[in-house]
């Protein structure tokens, strides 16, 4: 037992126990320098009985250099890598070089480490021990952290030492041990025994208090202080940062060291890796002798063995800090040119990049193929840190200004919005040819898109269009494209009117490739839908539509376009479309392990399994959402969730969900989710039969028809049936005219069904029943289930004011048994109403037991339903295969089941 640390080692013993009994456990051990960190971290491993241990240190000099800690943890497990599901398999293997491949998703390649620990642990329970975490590269860290949070019943333990979560934020959230100094007693009698001579109480009491009970500080505090002063504190220094007492300390040990021992010392602390035989190679370099290392293990300094390693990591930023830059330069120099450049022409050319005193283009040359490499490997964060150090070393302007803006380009696709800013304000201070300074121009405006996707995104993205004209066609279209959406998700909250005028400059616009590409078609049919009117428009989305919908569409361009091509389908009113595409969209980012896309495609699959009526499943594909978003840190709109929560009637859930919709739309300069949140407030109101607030909400919803797809159309439909039923008929009569300009445009039985049933909310007798009755007809050969119910429902209550009781109960017996079956409870309730009124009363829905599943277990339960194996359930829900099967465990106790097939009952 560590002194003085007996309740964080009963805690790491019973982290070994969990494990040991099948279960999983991640901890995070917060402290200074110094606090004993390590030292837990080395008792946790001795205590590792019966357990696989995997370490990973973290080293300051190699965080650049992608998924480099997530190589050193799992090297040694490689032989069961292919064990894995194939795209993670891939992944892997892409990540480490070990075969060539499109850089992978970083989320995929971290489902594919939390797989490869379950099959470790498959055999042994596994400890992973990871020290230094806020030294771990970043893509490394991502790694980890994301298969930390995703363990369930897997034997594998995630223990974490790091200095703060500032420095460290990828392992926040986890569950935290914070290592605090030790208590004084236990403090006094540490600092004790490495002082043997006599020492004044109060010299003791003073170095207790300004080291704060730090094992660290106390244990070398005391190293170069004169007897005189231990004995009564003459000319103790200061209080000062603890890492600085620490290093201080250090630095005062390397003093008495020889010159070759300094300088090796230098060299090993330089070299990140630990490799032995490239400390020596460097060192013979630099004309250091074998035996320099001695006097420094007799300082208990460095220890070499199999590994380089120092007795403490501010050992090693100690030595390196107290170096001249030209000592640092001459051992980095010695480092690479020791270093094999066909074996590791990456960390070559880093230690080559930091030797340099200036700008030097073979070196940045160098860094540029390193830039590739980790593209290739996945890496972006470590290709920006190359391209950023290359455009340091490039000495002339115009390579600089393109290195610079790489730089930038590489830093905003990794995730970081601020720093691609500072390295597009470094990029403007380079003279910068045309195309250069559009690409700049074009880049703000993407960073500004993902900022604020409304409010400042649309002038620039249409400004950067502008200046790509002349100078790149394609992009130019495509910029053009981004406008259009960017103002369309500005909505309400645009400037003027922002569609119109990127609509008007895309039209302008040179014309597209021929063959068109799929962008090329969508952006065409946009920019006239949006000068000329919807029905002008019409052929060209439709043909537009077609392309998206070919077996011949490439992945990439299905990836990148298909989601904007999905609005365009609903604003068809083509409901087949509409669906297919979702399908479509949803495959092609599981099938290429997209998980940064898939958040976006599961919203527009919940989307239309709300439309058809199979309100059930798109709930747990919600569920999946709230998975995939925790689990990559992403933010998705909860437009479908809201929309899903409207339908089933979830009166307060919508009200919660409407606050942090306005919320974030207002933030983000999002109009459209002003749009979508008074469309489905407008939609549960009608549900309820409070006409006069979905009243309000719809008019406001349907006051900007430039929005993407339904919600324009769909608000006007709310308006309608709330204006009618307040008896505002000149409002119902108006919004259905401006509904018509696209129903009867689109002509599809969806547009045709929904526009007669609009029609007959406005007219009488005859007119309205057949009217009625023509809305059921077309609406019933659609999929659109829960409008179809809507209008048995409408029927039904104009039946029963025309005094026709029998014929009315026909009509809400109907859309009463729709409504419940569907899990549309407030339209049911409303429905049960209007047959109460009639003198029948509606038959209460009998719901299966279902045991008490969680969400989780009703996930993966409905997924072992379908068919899916234990991977690939795993794959869906960023699980172990070996959590699914302890989940379908408890699944089949709640159920009283024994077998997968029993869960189609």
């Amino acid at each position: 037992m560590l002194r003085g640390r007996r309740s964080e080692c009963e805690a790491l013993d019973r982290l070994l126990d969990a494990v040991r009994s099948g279960e999983s456990r991640a901890l995070v051990l917060w402290g200074e320098p110094g606090i004993g960190k390590s030292a837990l971290l080395e008792y946790l491993v001795g205590q590792a009985s019966r357990c696989r241990v995997a370490r990973v240190a973290g080293v300051q000099s190699e965080m650049e250099l992608a998924f480099a800690g997530l190589h050193q943890l799992c090297a040694p497990m490689l032989d069961g890598i292919e064990r894995l599901p194939g795209p993670q398999c891939d992944a892997l293997r892409t990540t480490f070089g070990l075969s060539p491949g499109p850089p992978p998703d970083r989320f995929l390649v971290a489902l594919a480490v939390l797989g490869l620990l379950a099959e470790v642990a498959a055999e042994q329970p596994l400890v992973c021990v990871v020290d230094d975490a806020h030294w771990l590269d970043r893509a490394s860290a991502q790694a980890l952290a994301f298969a930390a949070r995703r363990l369930g019943a897997e034997s594998v333990a995630v223990v974490v030492a790091a200095r703060t979560p500032e420095k460290a934020p990828e392992w926040m959230g986890l569950p935290e041990l914070v290592v605090t100094g030790l208590p004084d007693d236990e403090a006094r009698a540490l600092l004790g025994s490495v002082v043997p001579q006599p020492v004044d109480g109060r010299v003791l009491d003073r170095i207790v208090a300004e080291t704060r009970g730090n094992p660290l500080a106390l244990l070398e505090r005391p190293h170069g202080l004169t007897p005189a002063e231990l004995a009564g504190g003459f000319r103790l220094p200061g209080p000062r940062p603890l890492p600085t007492q620490i290093e201080d300390s250090f630095r005062r040990q390397l003093a008495p060291l020889p010159p070759g021992t300094r300088r090796l010392l230098l060299v090993a602390a330089a070299e990140p890796t630990g490799d032995p035989v490239l400390m020596w190679r460097a060192a013979e370099r630099l004309g250091i002798d074998a035996t320099a290392a001695v006097p420094a293990v007799a300082a208990d300094l460095l220890d070499v063995g199999a590994l380089v390693r120092f007795r403490h990591p501010l050992v090693r930023s100690a030595i390196y800090q107290a170096a001249a830059p030209e000592e640092r330069r001459g051992a980095h120099g010695a480092l690479a040119a020791a270093t094999d450049p066909r074996v590791d022409p990456d960390r070559r050319a880093w230690h080559a990049a930091q030797a340099s005193a200036g700008p030097d283009e073979d070196i940045a040359a160098e860094l540029d193929s390193s830039a590739v490499r980790a593209r290739a490997r996945g890496g972006l964060a470590a290709a920006a840190a190359f391209l950023e150090r290359a455009a340091e070393l490039t000495p002339e302007p115009a390579p600089r200004a393109e290195r610079t803006l790489a730089a930038a380009q590489a830093t905003y696709q990794a995730g970081g919005t601020d720093p691609a800013l500072r390295l597009l304000s470094r990029a403007e201070a380079c003279p910068l040819d045309a195309l250069q300074r559009a690409r700049l121009d074009l880049l703000r405006a993407q960073i500004a898109f993902t900022l604020n996707p409304g409010r400042d995104a649309p002038p620039l993205l249409l400004r950067a269009a502008k200046q790509l004209e002349p100078l790149d066609s394609r992009l130019a279209r495509e910029t053009y494209l981004d406008a259009i959406n960017a103002a369309m998700f500005a909505g309400p909250l645009a400037t003027g009117n922002a569609v119109r005028e990127a609509a008007r400059a895309a039209r302008d616009a040179p014309s597209g490739a021929q063959p068109p590409s799929v962008a090329d078609l969508l952006l065409d049919a946009w920019a006239v839908r949006f000068t000329e009117g919807y029905g002008a428009g019409m052929p060209m989305l439709r043909r537009a539509l077609d392309a998206f919908r070919s077996p011949k569409l490439p992945d990439e361009d299905g990836l990148r376009w298909l989601w904007l091509a999905w609005p365009t389908a609903r604003d068809l009113w083509d409901d087949e479309t509409f669906e297919s595409l979702a399908i479509h969209q949803l495959q092609r980012a599981r099938d290429a392990g997209a998980l940064t896309a898939l958040p976006i495609a599961l919203a527009m699959r919940v989307a239309v399994h709300v439309y058809v009526g199979d309100l059930a499943e798109a709930a747990s594909l919600s569920e999946e959402i709230a998975t995939v978003t925790e689990a990559i840190g992403s933010h998705t709109a909860p437009y479908g969730v809201l929309l899903l929560a409207a339908w089933q009637g979830r009166e307060q859930d919508v009200l919660d969900l409407l606050d942090a919709t306005i919320e974030d739309a207002l933030t983000r300069g999002e109009g459209i989710g002003l749009t979508v949140a008074r469309w489905t407030r407008a939609l549960l109101d009608n549900s309820l039969g409070r006409y006069e607030d979905a009243f309000d909400s719809a008019r406001q919803a349907s006051e900007h028809p430039e929005g993407l797809g339904a919600p324009a159309w769909g608000a006007l439909v709310e308006l309608v049936e709330a204006a009618a039923r307040r008896g505002e008929a000149t409002t119902a009569a108006d919004a259905l005219t401006r509904l018509t300009t696209t129903t009867r445009t689109a002509g599809t039985e969806w547009a045709l069904g929904i526009e007669a049933r609009c029609r007959a909310l406005v007219s009488h007798d005859q007119t309205a029943e057949t009217a009625y009755q023509e809305a059921i007809e077309r609406l019933g050969r659609t999929r659109i289930r829960g409008e179809l119910a809507r209008a048995h429902l409408l029927y039904g209550e104009w039946l029963r004011r025309e005094g026709r009781r029998l014929d009315s109960r026909a009509q809400l017996r109907t859309a009463h048994d729709m409504f419940t079956a569907m899990g549309m409870e407030a339209f049911a309730q409303r429905t049960a109403r209007e047959l109460q009124a009639t003198g029948e009363t509606a038959r209460k829905r009998i719901v299966a037991p279902t045991g008490a599943l969680t969400a989780q277990e009703d996930q993966i339960a409905r997924l072992a339903r379908e068919g899916l194996t234990n991977p690939e359930i795993g794959t869906r829900l960023f699980l172990s295969p070996r959590t699914v099967e302890w989940h379908l465990g408890n699944i089949f106790s709640k159920l009283d089941i024994t077998s997968r097939r029993q869960l189609r009952r």
